[in-house]
């Protein structure tokens, strides 16, 4: 199956948002900041669900691309970049500011997607999907939130999609906007690379693909 406008539609529509009091319930006992709520399908929903406070991660001394591949909570992403062979760029000199989803937001996709997503006939869409949470650049949380102030509240990031993202701040967490209105947090900010950054987040950043 081709992947096309429609599934893309379909699959920002099936991303839904569990409760955020109950993932710190179940997370409290680990960590001293509220686990993020998983990405918002924004045009249905008038509201924003509360944002997690974001905790700095340590640097690291790896690039990108080994960084994502040894994490424990990027397992698909990592396949994806795989068979995009996107991992390469990734491990060349950059630099780049990646926003990673993580495992969960990947789990809130319909059945089959990955499967489609990892069909041939669709790699070249996969690449796009992907490049759209790649930035060139490192760009770090404060310059984001810098870049943010100086936009007036929000700061536009051109991907290596050509398509861009919105960068805003939801009760102090950085909020990303993609362009067909889906939202996701950065949960995990400035794990630092040889070769860029990386920023995890709770949802996926889709282009517009025709």
């Amino acid at each position: 199956m081709r992947l096309t406008l429609a599934l893309t539609t379909a699959i920002a529509a099936t991303l839904a948002v569990p409760s955020l009091a109950q993932t710190a319930t179940n997370h409290a006992a680990h960590t001293t900041a509220a686990t993020p709520a998983a990405q918002t399908t924004a045009p249905a929903q008038t509201t924003t669900p509360a944002a997690p406070a974001a905790t700095p991660a340590p640097a690291a001394s790896t690039t990108i691309a080994a960084a994502v591949a040894a994490s424990p909570d990027h397992k698909t992403l990592q396949r994806l970049l795989v068979a995009a062979k996107l991992d390469a760029t990734l491990a060349g000199p950059g630099p780049f500011t990646v926003f990673a989803p993580n495992d969960a937001a990947f789990a809130l996709l319909p059945a089959g997607t990955l499967d489609t997503l990892l069909a041939p006939a669709n790699v070249a869409s996969l690449t796009t999907i992907l490049k759209n949470h790649v930035v060139a650049g490192a760009m770090t949380s404060d310059q984001l939130r810098a870049a943010i102030q100086a936009g007036g509240g929000k700061a536009t990031l051109n991907t290596l999609s050509g398509q861009a993202i919105t960068a805003s701040l939801e009760n102090n967490a950085i909020l990303l906007t993609d362009a067909v209105g889906n939202k996701s947090y950065v949960d995990k900010p400035d794990l630092r690379q040889t070769n860029g950054v990386i920023h995890s987040t709770n949802g996926i950043s889709l282009p517009k693909l025709g």
